[in-house]
């Protein structure tokens, strides 16, 4: 939990504004472009950033409440399934991932399955899935701060792999429970209003995912971020949230996703709230708490296309756009440079 994370230092930001002011357009035209230069400037203290070794980190766990699975429609064995299809290379993720030049890594943080040696997979795994929030809490605090530190380890060698701009993705049936749990937790948004369909629950099933999730929401009353992702978190949400922590502290550009990566970013701001400056949030996720979670954070998505997927696939639509606005604040030539008359 002892991460160093500084508020961006602005002292380049007028001069960071004033080259994007000077290009060759009306001053604002390029619109998000701009801000998403200005941030990656200010994140990386350059006039030139430059976007390296771009990485989305797929962590994988499974959750004691869908063995049941009165949450979610899918059975458990589909995160370990899922697992082996990212390896094999058949998922969204690998696919937008291939598209968009972008690194993709697998993490079992704690899936109920032993996977053998599987040379593609990152081993980091705490156990074969947490316990049934329903009766006790998912992890023991120990487990929650050993995977907080997992999470952050994984990020440091992969800034020392020569990484500056980092996405995560996650799969684990029964994870938007526990992301909706965590909502709830932080935002004090009523948990009903949290819930949403997850991989495609409707009709009675919402409503029994509803009734199931306020049951556990009234049993317990976690008294830190820690505890709260103790109990309602999954490992790879867990993960996840070191993982944020991390980055930020090493000044990496940060590509946030969808519903369960914003729950776990949501704990990682609660513990240090300069997190959100290195963070872009990629999209807006038709999973109805994210965009509840966006409002709550006052940010706007870059994107909004239907996607609710999870996986990081909507880190990895939206990275070109990062591409683009790095590009034409390097590249685009000013008013002078490219002597056309400005407007005055």
């Amino acid at each position: 939990m002892d991460f160093t994370i500084s508020s961006l230092d602005r002292s380049l930001e007028n001069t960071i504004q004033h080259k994007i002011n000077l290009k060759t357009k009306p001053v604002g035209s390029l619109g998000k472009l701009e801000k998403i230069a200005l941030q990656i400037g200010l994140i990386q203290h350059k006039t030139n950033p430059t976007l390296k070794q771009p990485t989305i980190l797929v962590f994988a766990g499974d959750h004691g409440i869908a063995e049941k699975g009165e949450v979610n429609p899918y059975p458990q064995i589909v995160t370990q399934q899922m697992v082996y299809n990212f390896l094999s290379g058949g998922a969204a993720i690998n696919s937008f991932c291939n598209r968009n030049k972008i690194h993709l890594k697998i993490i079992d943080a704690g899936v109920n399955h032993n996977f053998g040696n599987q040379s593609d997979l990152i081993d980091a795994k705490i156990g074969y899935g947490t316990k049934n929030y329903e009766t006790e809490p998912a992890m023991s605090i120990d487990q929650c701060k050993t995977a907080i530190k997992k999470g952050a380890n994984i990020v440091s060698e992969t800034h020392n792999n020569g990484c500056n701009v980092i996405g995560f993705g996650e799969m684990g049936i029964g994870n938007s429970s526990a992301a909706a749990l965590l909502m709830s937790h932080f935002t004090a948004i009523p948990i009903t209003e949290c819930v949403g369909a997850g991989t495609g629950a409707q009709g009675d099933a919402i409503k029994t995912k509803k009734r199931v999730l306020k049951t556990v929401f009234e049993k317990h009353h976690p008294n830190s971020p820690l505890e709260a992702l103790a109990t309602f978190g999954g490992f790879e949400i867990a993960m996840i949230t070191g993982a944020i922590l991390k980055a930020a502290e090493l000044k990496m550009t940060i590509l946030i996703d969808g519903f369960i990566v914003t729950a776990a970013l949501l704990a990682a701001n609660t513990i240090n709230n300069n997190v959100i400056d290195y963070c872009i949030f990629a999209h807006s996720s038709e999973e109805q708490g994210h965009q509840k979670i966006l409002n709550f954070l006052e940010k706007t998505p870059l994107v909004t296309l239907g996607m609710r997927l999870g996986e990081g696939t909507g880190a990895a639509v939206a990275y070109p756009i990062l591409e683009s606005a790095v590009a034409f604040l390097n590249n685009m030539a000013s008013f002078e440079e490219a002597e056309v008359t400005t407007k005055d």
